[in-house]
């Protein structure tokens, strides 16, 4: 299609900040090799054949509509894959082939993790503090250190990258490094994290949520799955952020909600400006969580409105199965709010049941849209997992590089990069091939001239 400007977001015309969505770009090693222990459907689509082609399509798909509706849509890079600076770490020598043959051969599980593409969800990406909450006034960026899984831990140097390559103005923007990488400061990013508030571009209120404390052996948590994100790392990158501590509420997610596949908050409960969407098994104590956030935000001058989804409605597994809760809430031109849900919800019917009746209800939910992500959604991430949220002024808006934005040109442009570099199947045996690693590395090197990012990958750097 041809180019044209950047359409108006709606949010703009409305008030003098908005919230913007980061879409992670799904990488070209997009593949099932079930790695997320705790993630239930990670675990139960491993081995399977993958199709990064359309995954990536998929993905780019739902940035663009949501683009279309006047949402502010950006795109984050995938990381390099095959990751050989940490094959080489684990002992692996020689060429860059050598190391992978090695790899696929002595530890075939080291290589598939080492090769997840994982970094498409963005919601693990980094936790994002706007300027109007932040001691500096500047938007804050810290990358999680997604400790609890080695797949995901290598990622933060390159994460931290990309960041600083799209929100690069100092004046605007703060990126701090990852919390320490130990279990004690376990960090997921914004996957555990949600901002209240009345207007996005006014004081708010952030909720973290956290699984377990640390240094507290006595504290009660899951059983059957670990705990990823930690009470002190919260507490850490709040810290980091320069929050006041009068409008942060820390609260525990049910440790049985863990154990039945909720590794996330965010697949049990998802926030938008004053809204809480949430089941009523989400939080270990709901009353006490709901009554902190009410009266943090009452002294913002905001008021709660908690949207409770009751368990004899929807049960855990039925959220789990579906993904209703890892859905992105967004406020429309009207003042009510869009929630985008993944296809599988249509296919749970309590689900969709109890959707059609929340449309009814003439409640802050006035709009349901469906997105087919099932490259994703067969391994562990929805709608919510590919987005990394950032409330923006206009001045900072102006300050983000302007390459990463989707429109119509650029999603044009990467529909057509993708199309030229990416496979049609993977499966966990086509790992071992060398020929992949220098696909991916082609394909990245073109890329970072699309979004113009720079040198961000180790190939680049040298």
């Amino acid at each position: 299609p041809a180019a044209r400007p950047d359409p108006e977001p709606l949010m703009e015309r409305q008030m003098h900040a908005f919230e913007a969505n980061f879409d992670g770009l799904v990488g070209p090693t997009h593949n099932y090799a079930g790695l997320s222990y705790g993630n239930v459907a990670s675990t139960g689509n491993g081995q399977r054949a993958a199709n990064p082609r359309l995954a990536a399509r998929q993905g780019l798909d739902k940035m663009k509509a949501l683009a279309d509706l006047g949402f502010r849509q950006g795109v984050l890079a995938p990381h390099e894959r095959p990751d050989v600076a940490s094959l080489r770490q684990l002992g692996f020598a020689g060429s860059d082939a050598q190391v992978i043959a090695r790899a696929a051969r002595e530890a075939p599980a080291v290589l598939a993790a080492c090769s997840s593409a994982s970094p498409m969800w963005t919601a693990n990406a980094a936790t994002v503090s706007p300027s109007a909450d932040s001691a500096d006034g500047r938007v804050h960026f810290t990358p999680a250190n997604l400790n609890n899984k080695f797949h995901r831990a290598i990622e933060h140097p390159t994460t931290g990258r990309v960041l600083a390559a799209t929100f690069a103005d100092p004046r605007c923007f703060a990126h701090h490094p990852a919390l320490p990488a130990h279990m004690a400061f376990g960090d997921e990013g914004a996957a555990n994290h949600t901002r209240l508030c009345a207007d996005y571009g006014a004081p708010g209120v952030q909720l973290f949520v956290y699984g377990q404390r640390a240094f507290d052996a006595s504290a009660n948590g899951p059983r059957r799955y670990p705990a990823r994100q930690t009470l002190e790392a919260s507490q850490a990158v709040a810290r980091q952020h320069g929050l006041n501590p009068a409008r942060v509420v820390f609260a525990q997610q049910a440790p049985a909600a863990i154990d039945a596949g909720v590794f996330h908050n965010d697949v049990i409960a998802v926030g938008n400006r004053d809204v809480l969407f949430y089941h009523q098994h989400a939080f270990a104590d709901a009353d006490a969580t709901l009554a902190a956030l009410a009266d943090a935000m009452h002294g913002v001058g905001a008021s709660l409105r908690p949207l409770q989804v009751p368990a004899a409605a929807v049960s855990i597994e039925d959220a789990v199965r579906s993904y209703l809760f890892n859905s992105q809430l967004l406020s429309r031109a009207d003042g009510r709010m869009l929630l985008v849900v993944p296809e599988e919800c249509r296919h749970v019917e309590p689900v969709w049941a109890y959707l059609q009746d929340l449309l009814a209800s003439q409640g802050p939910i006035a709009e349901v849209r469906v997105f087919d992500l099932k490259q994703s959604m067969q391994n562990g991430g929805g709608p919510a997992c590919l987005r990394l949220r950032v409330a923006l002024t206009a001045d900072e808006c102006a300050a983000v590089n302007p390459a990463v934005w989707i429109n119509d040109a650029r999603y044009a442009s990467l529909c057509a990069w993708v199309d030229r570099h990416y496979r049609d199947r993977l499966s966990a045996d086509d790992l071992a091939d060398p020929q992949l690693l220098q696909e991916c590395r082609t394909a990245l090197d073109e890329l970072t001239q699309l979004l113009q990012l720079g040198s961000i990958y180790p190939f680049q750097r040298g």
